[in-house]
């Protein structure tokens, strides 16, 4: 019983340190860079990136979301956004991207 107790908290031990978890489908930043403002439309940010983690609407206009997250128990988090809102058109009106790291 001692020793299963023992293994048991020394498995539960391992999976903490060593844990990973990732939120959302990961995105490429160069492809960002092909986003156009008043050009690209909606059909073609779907081809990019594919269904969005979220929508929503801001100032009136249509929103989507692309986010990922990758948290670690050791070492440091990882976290990227990009968020793309649309004109009544479905064409980009303004879109921003966020990381936790350096974007190049």
């Amino acid at each position: 019983m001692k020793k299963t107790l023992i293994s048991l908290l020394a498995l539960a031990s391992f999976l903490v340190f060593s844990g990973c978890a990732r939120v959302g489908k990961d995105f490429d930043l160069a492809t960002v860079n092909k986003i156009q403002n008043g050009k690209t439309t909606r059909s073609e940010i779907e081809q990019l990136f594919g269904a969005p983690f979220k929508t929503g609407i801001q100032n009136g206009d249509p929103m989507w979301t692309y986010e990922y997250n990758e948290y670690h128990s050791l070492g440091q988090d990882f976290s990227k956004d990009l968020i793309v809102v649309f004109d009544n058109r479905g064409v980009v009106k303004s879109h921003q991207l966020m990381s936790n790291r350096p974007i190049p």
